[in-house]
């Protein structure tokens, strides 16, 4: 596989693209934005409103829906308050066209000019069809906001965060592949632990959806149990009516879920890097457990913060960002005990 140092970069771009884009997508979801804009259209709204006539329209069409009829309404939201939950869905919308455009024209350039090897085009379709799969995905997480309910399904919510999170970590491991093309010392133990550690983690991410699309985060503000000695608190078996719908539809319950997966995350990781001392490891390999070690200690404390300090803006951003990085050091360190 040859190394081309411009489509690496361009690999990394899109990597940068969609970390801006899931943090934008973050403060979207943390200041009730997500809802602002009602319709849209591609090429008409590239650019926000250009003038107080159309802000007003803009506006008008938002009083249709159930956010402003049930919520705003009482909260006496006005004009320039819709401008502030506007900005940060039309932001959000628009770093994604940047993002389409950024992966088409030089994947195009590219493709012209022969300088992507077939293994590596393969690869590229595939994050092509899952950018738009994104897309598709945004839509229909919206969608589900604008009918009856005024917020979007949490399930919807967390597929649209957890895909963006899966996309940023294919995306990663093709550049991986590109910058590493040699094979190096592969260790099948290992490779097993970090597969293991990984799904354990997109299960967390999917809770850690479930979570800010429930506002789960709101209650049991106690730590290390969910109240004064409660570690599993009795509203659980309250909530919903089965098992199932308490670990993934109760408040309670999918609070109960995600800091309890914490734990085990942290503890596979723990697991993986003491494991991995019983072997002879190259540099890269030990760096990826050394930074999987830092940053899940670190997400760790930043989890029990937010929790405790009722999810402010700053430590639910924080929160989010830090999963992003424990991502990426967990995608690589796969990467290199696989290749």
């Amino acid at each position: 596989m040859k190394k081309d140092k411009a489509v690496i970069y361009w690999l990394l771009t899109g990597c940068v693209l969609v970390f801006i884009m899931v943090v934008v997508g973050g403060i979207t979801r943390l200041t009730n934005s997500g809802l602002s804009m009602t319709d849209w259209h591609l090429v008409t709204d590239t650019f926000p409103p250009m003038s107080e006539a159309k802000w007003q329209q803009a506006f008008d069409e938002y009083k249709k829906f159930p956010e402003y009829q049930k919520i705003n309404i009482h909260n006496d939201f006005q004009l320039d308050d819709y401008k502030f939950i506007y900005f940060w869905e039309w932001f959000h919308r628009f770093i994604a066209r940047i993002l389409g455009l950024v992966f088409v024209i030089p994947f195009v350039y590219f493709l012209i000019r022969k300088r992507i090897d077939r293994e590596t085009l393969k690869k590229c379709y595939v994050l092509l069809g899952m950018g738009a799969l994104q897309g598709f995905f945004g839509w229909y997480m919206v969608k589900s906001g604008l009918v009856n309910n005024p917020d979007v399904s949490h399930f919807r919510l967390s597929l649209h965060l957890t895909f963006a999170f899966i996309t940023f970590a294919y995306t990663l491991w093709v550049a991986l592949d590109l910058i590493y093309p040699k094979q190096e010392l592969v260790l099948n133990e290992l490779k097993k632990w970090s597969r293991i550690t990984l799904i354990v983690l997109l299960i967390q991410i999917i809770y850690g959806g479930f979570v800010a699309g429930l506002n789960a985060g709101l209650i049991h503000n106690h730590w290390p149990m969910m109240a004064d000695g409660e570690f599993f608190h009795e509203s659980i078996a309250l909530e919903k009516d089965s098992w199932l719908a308490r670990f993934t539809e109760g408040k309670s319950g999918v609070q109960f879920v995600h800091r309890t997966l914490a734990y085990f995350v942290l503890g596979l990781i723990l697991f993986l890097y003491f494991k991995a001392r019983k072997f002879t490891l190259t540099d890269q390999q030990q760096n990826g457990l050394n930074a999987l070690v830092i940053i899940v200690l670190l997400q760790f404390a930043l989890g029990v913060l937010t929790l405790l300090y009722s999810v402010p803006l700053w430590l639910g951003l924080t929160h989010q960002v830090v999963a992003f990085f424990l991502l990426t050091a967990m995608t690589y360190t796969l990467h290199r005990f696989s290749k």
